[in-house]
């Protein structure tokens, strides 16, 4: 394991690094009132992470080149916004990109454009249809879509590089129509495994994302038992998210974060500093 060690006796985990702002095309919430949710549930460190998906179709609900992201403006914020919160919240700068195989060089050349603490690369669209939107579903089992997305991301994997963690694994299973009814670990063992071979082989990290339980699935993305085989295959890197669209998601369900991820047979969580892992014990 490499990266500089932290110790704590906190009783929640204290970083959210993984929340969204007025800058999302799907959020309201503007950086200040994150900021002061985060304070108010004991957050010691938060990164946000807004999106940017390139190439995303045109919607009828959000209008033409949705989730942009005006990164100058953007990346000025949050440095301001760091500035003024130094010594009560330690605040991130960070990005979620929008992961499709033809995006590798794009994104290659915008992150080294600006000074990111922690980049995101999360599977949105399958063959440029968002599972949020349900029409992937249509004349298909939940099964064969949640399969096409794993291989998806597979392929992303193979043409992606310039990110650190890959966000909630399994969100296809969020937005399927019985959810978790035709999901397992083991009934998609062999295109899981290989997305995490792939991840611990890039050096890149995976991210727990609570947003699956705000969604009602009764487990994280990605579900515990991906988890334990991330670890049993050799992943250290976990870093841990609400995706809070709101004030008050931040920091969502993070009482039972460190629980879940021990049982999963992690000592650490891992937070990003200047794209390099800090580990941190789990309280």
């Amino acid at each position: 394991m490499t990266g500089d060690f932290v110790k704590r006796d906190d009783s929640m985990i204290r970083g959210d690094f993984h929340m969204h702002t007025e800058f999302s095309t799907d959020s309201e919430a503007s950086v200040r009132s994150m900021l002061e949710a985060s304070l108010e549930r004991g957050l010691t460190s938060v990164c946000i992470t807004d999106h940017l998906d390139l190439d995303y179709p045109e919607d009828e609900e959000l209008g033409p080149d949705p989730f942009q992201l005006d990164l100058k403006r953007y990346t000025a914020m949050l440095t301001r916004m760091r500035e003024e919160y130094r010594g009560k919240l330690d605040v991130c700068i960070g990005v979620e990109l929008g992961l499709q195989p033809h995006l590798g060089k794009a994104y290659e050349k915008l992150v080294r454009e600006y000074p990111f603490d922690f980049v995101i690369g999360s599977l949105h669209l399958v063959h440029g249809m968002d599972p949020y939107y349900g029409k992937i579903f249509e004349g298909r089992t939940d099964a064969d879509v949640y399969r096409e997305a794993f291989r998806e991301t597979i392929r992303c994997l193979d043409s992606v590089s310039s990110f650190d963690v890959l966000g909630h694994l399994d969100y296809v299973v969020r937005y399927g129509r019985n959810k978790a009814q035709e999901y397992s670990y083991r009934q998609f063992s062999d295109e899981i495994d290989e997305i995490l071979k792939k991840v611990i082989s890039g050096g890149k990290g995976l991210e727990m994302n609570m947003g699956g339980m705000k969604y009602g699935l009764g487990f994280a993305n990605p579900h515990p038992d991906v988890l334990k085989r991330y670890r049993e295959l050799g992943g250290e890197i976990v870093t841990v998210g609400a995706d809070a669209h709101k004030p008050e998601h931040v920091a969502y369900d993070f009482e039972e974060a460190g629980e879940i991820l021990k049982s999963c047979g992690f000592h650490y969580y891992t937070e990003f500093k200047a794209r390099k892992p800090v580990f941190m014990r789990i309280p």
